[in-house]
């Protein structure tokens, strides 16, 4: 569920399954040197690249994150998973008030790109899932929804 949380929370992330992780000598120097002075106190950090950008997995302040560039080395954006109680309170309220009575919370991503935080949020219950994406703003809007393969 969370690959394909994160194929749809950051853009042309589709091939992520199939990544391989590069040495970081054979990622793009351009990334490395952005992330260098984006990131300067990452740990284990791990590379992929991909068709039309480079993602670099970190640890930072003791949280995995997820940082992405373009081809040139220009920062796109970065994301995380955090908790459901972390999201600010007008969301959390929102989420409670309209879909915690059909549904439990399966994941909850951060992402921020250029200077804008958006929250993308995985409710489920038995029947299906439902992904709502909000930029910050109180609201919650319907993002995607799938149906969950009963046997």
């Amino acid at each position: 569920m969370k690959k394909l949380i994160l194929a749809w929370a950051v853009m042309l992330i589709a091939g992520l399954t199939s990544a391989f992780a590069n040495k970081s000598e054979d990622i793009n120097r351009y990334a490395q040197a952005s992330f260098r002075h984006d990131f300067s106190s990452a740990k284990d950090v791990v590379w992929q690249e991909q068709k039309d950008f480079i993602k670099a997995t970190f640890t930072l302040n003791d949280q995995v994150m997820y940082a992405y560039y373009n081809r040139q080395g220009d920062f796109m954006g970065v994301m995380r998973h955090v908790l459901s109680n972390q999201l600010p309170l007008n969301l959390l309220m929102d989420l409670k008030k309209n879909y915690l009575s059909d549904y439990w919370i399966s994941d909850v991503i951060e992402m921020s790109t250029d200077g804008q935080t958006k929250y993308y949020v995985s409710l489920e219950n038995g029947d299906q899932t439902l992904i709502l994406k909000s930029d910050g703003s109180g609201e919650w809007r319907r993002h995607k929804t799938f149906k969950k393969n009963i046997a």
